[in-house]
């Protein structure tokens, strides 16, 4: 598949499916090439400076404005409303793929959130899980999604042109885009973030210069491609966290050429620049940050994308795991392959754990025992790809979360175990 360099996310970017497609000179001819309708794509509010817009310029078949009123569906997204507070960390084995033929959309269960989707800012965390292409078209009027597939390869074609993404990739598809997740094996299953707040882009790298974590030149947008079909389509959106469709009698996905920055885009998680320490001491998760969602807070997320993926460890005298911590953050991880570094067992690739504000957490038992223990080596933690969704904001499990059976029961018994050493008489 053809895609284009996402050289940076404040640029400008263009495609055509058709030679000519796009305006030269202006953005809303009185007369736009091929008789196509010309439509702006806002993802931020006109106003915005410069450095922070997102909008695209689309030239198309037929323009969004046509369609009927929308009605609200009776199957509405899986669940639930929010579930009681709780302080209690959590984790969860990997949830099921149904047996039903089941799309992306009736797919998606609800697991965390720290907002309503009325809400300027927050996140909601849900799991994903198909075995079926979707016929009809989707679009989230409430957020930005971060996709994350753990099993299964996925083909997405949106407006402005088509991205297949696998495990160990992501595609971030802006607030509003349309969009059809097709199959390309016979199930898959995943994470999506919704970003309700700021757009997500490259985190500052501050002391780490101008090099180092993803590059910018690793993320790809998709080429121009249209579909010029008279079929009856179902669009549905997303709305204040509710769905509802109208039907078309043509495909939304009809956009010939577009300029823009408000694009979606796919990345390799495997070409991030990984770094490290070389001398001792565990650093802080910080520097495995690939996205970042900011608030008006300097340096406080809204929502930080966080991989540990394979790299080596040479720290001298230094316990090597993520050291024992209770942070302001609130951490939802997940496994894509492989095991957590921190997790002896118990921690399963589709699975995921919740660690919220002030949670004291860390190593388990087994993996603190052997890692005090161990003869230091340089060592290559291989094989592994775990991430972590990062809040400022406390995230609430929903009732679906705090009832299913993948709910394990027994977590914090993981670190019952560690012994007290404490020996006041040797140092």
């Amino acid at each position: 598949m053809n895609l284009e360099y996402l050289s940076g996310f404040g640029n400008e970017f263009a495609s055509e499916a058709l030679p000519g497609a796009l305006p030269v000179g202006q953005n809303s001819p009185q007369k736009a090439p091929y008789g196509l309708y010309t439509e702006l794509f806002s993802g931020t509010a006109f106003t915005m400076v410069r450095s922070e817009a997102r909008r695209t310029w689309l030239y198309r078949i037929q323009p969004s404005a046509n369609h009927p009123a929308f009605s609200k569906l009776e199957r509405q997204l899986a669940g639930g409303p929010l579930g009681a507070v709780t302080p209690n960390r959590l984790r969860w084995n990997p949830l099921d793929i149904p047996s039903e033929p089941t799309d992306f959309i009736d797919g998606l269960v609800g697991m965390v959130a720290n907002s309503g989707s009325e809400k300027p800012s927050g996140i909601s965390v849900s799991n994903y899980r198909a075995n079926r292409s979707m016929e009809r078209v989707f679009f989230n009027a409430d957020g930005e999604l971060l996709i994350v597939p753990e099993q299964g390869r996925l083909r997405i074609a949106t407006e402005l042109g088509v991205l297949d993404v696998e495990p160990l990739e992501i595609v971030v598809l802006p607030r509003g885009l349309k969009f059809r997740v097709e199959l390309l094996d016979a199930q898959a299953r995943g994470y999506v973030a919704e970003n309700h707040g700021a757009p997500l882009r490259l985190p500052d790298l501050g002391p780490i210069g101008s090099n180092g974590l993803a590059n910018p030149r690793d993320f790809l947008t998709p080429v121009a491609h249209y579909e010029d079909l008279k079929q009856p389509t179902t669009l549905v959106q997303k709305f204040l966290g509710e769905l509802w469709a109208c039907e078309l009698d043509h495909s939304p996905l009809n956009v010939v050429a577009w300029h823009g920055n408000n694009v979606p885009y796919k990345y390799d998680l495997r070409r991030f620049n990984t770094l490290g320490t070389v001398s001792f001491d565990h650093p802080d998760p910080s520097i495995f940050t690939v996205l970042t969602s900011p608030t008006s807070t300097h340096g406080l997320a809204n929502l930080d994308f966080v991989i540990f993926p394979p790299r080596w460890m040479v720290a001298e005298n230094t316990f090597r795991p993520p050291w024992f911590h209770r942070n302001l953050m609130n951490e939802y991880m997940g496994l894509i392959q492989g095991a957590y570094d921190a997790k002896a067992e118990g921690f399963l690739p589709g699975g995921a754990s919740l660690h919220s504000c002030m949670s004291a957490h860390g190593p388990d038992g087994e993996t603190c025992t052997k890692a005090i223990n161990v003869d230091l080596a340089p060592h290559k933690i291989d094989n592994t790809m775990a991430f972590m969704f990062e809040t400022s904001q406390v995230l609430r499990p929903t009732q679906f979360a705090l009832d299913c059976p993948q709910l394990q029961p027994s977590y914090d018994a993981c670190w019952a175990s560690l012994p007290a050493t404490f020996n006041p008489n040797r140092r």
